[in-house]
């Protein structure tokens, strides 16, 4: 490989061919500040924050896009750099709304960092016409608002280039160009997955997920009302980096302590569902290869994914797996056999979900999600939901001690706790599938192969007399990869895995939304699951199907995995969704 010599801020620094100035600048602890730039997905040298001067050339170069050159001499921070910088910014804030104190980002915002960082603080030195946009809330799981936008087009790129769902992009041109779905429709109206990519890329409070806390504060503070939270298994890995926590903390005890102090009745583990899931999966997989039915066996825990395969792969629909998600499962179980067991009328009982997922929020509204003939969650709440109440309620989130989820809904395992990463569920699956086909003893805990980033990974393991091919995808672009290959017939598979976001629920649409320098330069997908795969490693039990608590709920209560009991309860159904100009209450 050809390298190339040259000065940064009179600096010298070898690098490839090929390499960009902003790339360059980072190998010498410089970090040129941008806007619209995110790696690998949004390289347009849109926003022009990031301009450089370069030795010998009249007009400033966007370093994002801008290749090195043997001997080039840069200047990140000159006078004229900084003078460049601060104009754009101040136009950039003559067409914002500038409410930042109402804002959801406040204090979060990379647009209000750069202005404080370059000192802009005339906000009206280039006021003139402005454009009104109107407020679309016409989606299930989040809002958006143009008055925000900076047409950084980093959402356009999530949702097309990540997701290859491509339902929002710039509409007009010039003065007039805005982000919307084709022909300004509402985003409710048009076959978005929910996913919330777009929201945790943009740089402003453009997008955000609809805020349902005042839901449950006023549940909290109904003395009718049973309260119960779960949390997903990827919130614990997550949830301390809304207060400053190093990236992958597992903060499980003291997220128990602060849901504690918030005034819920149950705090309990969606791990727990998340056992039963793989029990009812591994069975209904088992079922399909003896008896016949439609193969591969794909996952349905991510809504999203969900959503996806009903609106753009409906002839796949046969081929999810009927078990509801963790998190309606244990709706469906809270309102159920916990009600029965603690004698609490069902409609009394009111379920929040913290989940990574802004999915989430359409799926507690799906049909057949009412086992108790009540809703099966009431309410979903983001893990950056769950931060702002924490933070609302005045409680040092750090400085908490470690306690335990409540019981009997608080026990789970190891198998439980990788849900969160890409072939988590996966392996999960195969660990209980592995032991009922050897008939129990010491079988195989760790399937490697399934584990990492990668958009897609596949394997063939044997399974007693049995060889099952299986697939994990993550991100749905790469869900179409696999799915196309099925459908062509050039790939073989029993069971398949696939989690709407990239790199599975660690990587959500509700998690803490981290600056993009964070995302350009941190594995931030693989610190979060490392922590997941630590809590499996540690935790006493790590196959779903010995839960002693799980093993208790159906010797009293199921009896058998896939009985006609469970199948009333923890098991749903899906249908073909159109994929043109459709509303999401539909």
């Amino acid at each position: 490989m050809k390298m190339v010599n040259l000065k940064i801020n009179n600096l010298p620094v070898t690098v490839p061919e090929g390499t960009t100035i902003l790339q360059a600048a980072r190998q010498l602890g410089i970090e040129i500040p941008t806007l619209c730039y995110l790696k690998d997905i949004n390289e347009i040298g849109a926003c022009r924050i990031c301009v450089v001067e370069v030795k010998g050339m009249k007009n400033l170069v966007a370093s994002c896009v801008y290749p090195v050159a043997e001997g080039m001499e840069v200047l990140t921070n000159s006078k004229k750099v900084f003078a460049s910088r601060k104009i754009d910014l101040e136009l950039i804030l003559s067409t914002h709304e500038r409410k930042c104190l109402s804002c959801v980002r406040s204090g979060n915002c990379e647009l209000q960092k750069l202005c404080k960082d370059f000192r802009v603080y005339d906000e009206d030195m280039y006021d003139g016409e402005n454009i009104k946009y109107d407020f679309d809330d016409s989606a299930k799981h989040m809002i958006r608002d143009n008055n925000k936008c900076i047409l950084c087009r980093r959402c356009v790129a999530a949702c097309d280039k990540w997701q290859g769902v491509a339902v929002i992009g710039p509409n007009e041109r010039g003065f007039k160009t805005h982000i919307g779905c084709a022909f300004d429709t509402n985003l409710g109206d048009v076959a978005c997955v929910s996913c919330g990519q777009c929201i945790v890329v943009c740089p402003t409070g453009a997008l955000a997920e609809k805020d349902n806390t005042k839901d449950v504060w006023r549940a909290l503070n109904d003395p009718t009302k049973h309260v119960l939270v779960q949390t997903a298994p990827s919130i614990r890995v997550t949830l301390g980096e809304a207060f400053d926590m190093p990236i992958g903390t597992n903060v499980k005890g003291k997220m128990v302590a602060a849901l504690r102090r918030l005034g819920f009745d149950g705090v309990f583990d969606t791990d727990l569902a998340a056992d039963f899931t793989i029990v009812e999966e591994a069975h209904e997989l088992m079922e399909r290869i003896k008896h016949g039915g439609p193969l591969p066996l794909i996952t349905s825990c991510s809504p999203g994914w969900v959503k996806y395969c009903e609106h753009y792969y409906p002839d796949f629909v046969e081929n999810l797996s009927t078990c509801k998600s963790p998190q309606q499962m244990f709706g469906a179980l809270a309102k159920t056999w916990y009600a029965k067991k603690t004698s609490i009328d069902p409609k009394n009982i009111f379920v929040v979900g913290v989940m990574p997922c802004t999915a989430k929020k359409f799926e507690v509204s799906r049909e057949d999600e009412d086992a108790s003939g009540y809703p099966d969650v009431d309410v979903a709440i983001t893990t950056r939901e769950l931060a702002r109440m924490i933070d609302r309620a005045g409680i040092n989130f750090p400085s908490l001690p470690d306690e335990e989820f409540d019981q009997p809904l608080g026990t789970s395992t190891g198998a439980a706790a990788i849900f969160g990463a890409t072939g988590g569920v996966m392996e999960a699956a195969l660990r209980t599938a592995a032991d009922w086909i050897a008939g129990g003893g010491d079988t195989k805990l760790e399937f490697t192969e399934v584990r990492g980033m990668e958009g897609v990974k596949e394997a063939s393991y044997q399974l007693g007399d049995l060889t099952v091919n299986v697939a994990v995808a993550s991100g749905l672009r790469n869900a179409k990869k696999v799915l196309d290959l099925v459908r062509s017939g050039e790939k073989t598979y029993h069971f398949v895995e696939i989690m709407g976001c990239p790199g599975g629920c660690v990587n959500g649409g509700g998690q803490p939304i981290q600056h993009a320098r964070v995302r350009n330069n941190v594995d931030l997908k693989g610190l979060r699951a490392a922590a997941l795969y630590e809590e499996d490693r540690n935790l006493p039990v790590r196959k779903s199907h010995e839960n002693p608590a799980l093993k208790e709920i159906y010797d009293a209560f199921f009896k058998t995995p896939g009985s006609s009991v469970a199948h009333q309860i923890l098991h749903t159904s899906y249908r073909k969704r159109d994929r043109f100009f459709t509303h999401q209450m539909k």
